[in-house]
């Protein structure tokens, strides 16, 4: 089971950050914010090629998540990554199916795979 799903896409980067934010908006959920990890590290003299991190969610999702075990919150807000490395830009997501492995106790029924299945549309559609 792989902890994330990432594809190339032949998008710029600032395309394809983009693109990851129209996807999230049409599935139903909301940026909460996007962190220019770039940016960020470049103030404290660090260089990295472009890198962003879009922090989304599903109000509905995370309340059921948050009732069935609070130690969730530790996993939320879902999170799409966008980054170049090499010149090739990628986009990347955290698979929700690996949370019952973290929280063997919390019986999350289905929940999980359907919200892998719409992270992974989210991504595929933002390429």
């Amino acid at each position: 089971m792989e902890f994330d799903y990432t594809i190339t896409t032949e998008k710029t980067f600032d395309e394809a950050v983009q693109g990851a934010q129209d996807e999230i908006a049409k599935a139903g959920m909301r940026v909460l914010y996007v962190h220019d990890v770039r940016q960020t590290l470049s103030e404290k003299g660090f260089q990295r090629e472009p890198f962003k991190i879009i922090e989304f969610c599903n109000a509905k999702f995370a309340n059921e998540f948050l009732n069935k075990d609070i130690k969730l919150g530790l996993c939320l807000p879902c999170k799409i990554n966008v980054y170049t490395k090499d010149g090739q830009t990628f986009i990347s997501g955290m698979r929700p199916i690996i949370l019952p492995l973290f929280f063997p106790r919390a019986d999350l029924g289905e929940r999980p795979k359907e919200i892998d299945q719409i992270i992974q549309n989210i991504v595929n559609n933002a390429k």
